[in-house]
């Protein structure tokens, strides 16, 4: 299954789980809508737009409640990103590399595009105090363990995790300012340095960490929960719909 379908699921749960309250599904966010959300803040934000139907579009969409105002408010984001095809091509045999002698590739930096949505994403959120953001990450260039794969003649290849040519996962970490991954971190940290409040939106990154796909009901379990500290983060602002119910 893809991001997106398990996406529709979760919001199939959270209707069973939370019926009083609205919830929608969409796939992108203008860049319109974004500069307006910066607006709201300050009037110098949100201000340079050259292509006017310009939008993004996470792998897995947005997930989105109304809260008592009428206004949608977003409770998830995911995306999942493969890259590092080390592991398959060494189990069929496939040499790779430019005269295709190497049982390694080294790694890209195509992975690198996601923050393009993670920053637009932040931008929307910045007056919110949580950032349900999930990058699930999958393939041999996001290894948190050393891995031995056996080729087909019998020979033995070994995938260290820190190896800077293989391993990207340091090139992702900047999203959620270096603190552990395969954590919710749904709800924004502030941190204090001399006389400032500093907010942080930090990704949830999640990987297996052997190379190997995600399971669909772990990612499931996952977002569901993260949806649900979007929720409490909200708590107030959905409040009045939850009591009127009871």
């Amino acid at each position: 299954m893809t991001v997106g379908q398990i996406s529709k699921l979760v919001i199939e749960q959270l209707e069973k789980e939370f019926p009083q309250l609205s919830f929608q599904y969409k796939t992108s966010i203008t860049k319109e809508e974004i500069n307006k959300a910066l607006q709201k803040i300050d009037k110098e934000l949100g201000q340079t737009l050259f292509v006017s139907n310009s939008s993004i579009r996470p792998d897995g969409g947005i997930i989105e409640v109304k809260d008592d105002n009428g206004n949608w408010r977003i409770v998830l984001v995911s995306e999942a990103k493969h890259q590092g095809k080390d592991i398959e091509n060494i189990k069929q045999g496939k040499l790779v590399g430019k005269n295709s002698d190497q049982d390694l590739m080294a790694a890209g930096n195509a992975i690198e595009r996601s923050y393009k949505n993670i920053s637009e994403i932040a931008n929307l959120m910045l007056s919110e105090s949580h950032f349900p953001y999930i990058l699930f990450l999958e393939g041999s260039i996001f290894l948190t363990e050393t891995i031995s794969i056996k080729r087909p003649g019998g020979r033995i290849v070994k995938l260290e995790y820190n190896s800077g040519t293989v391993n990207r996962l340091d090139r992702l970490t900047s999203a959620n300012y270096g603190m552990p991954i395969n954590t919710n971190l749904c709800e924004n940290k502030f941190v204090k340095h001399k006389d400032k409040a500093i907010m942080l939106q930090a990704t949830s990154i999640y990987t297996q960490g052997d190379g190997e796909k995600l399971d669909v009901k772990k990612m499931f379990d996952i977002m569901t929960d993260i949806s649900k500290t979007s929720l409490k983060t909200l708590g107030s602002e959905i409040f009045n719909q939850i009591t009127k119910s009871k």
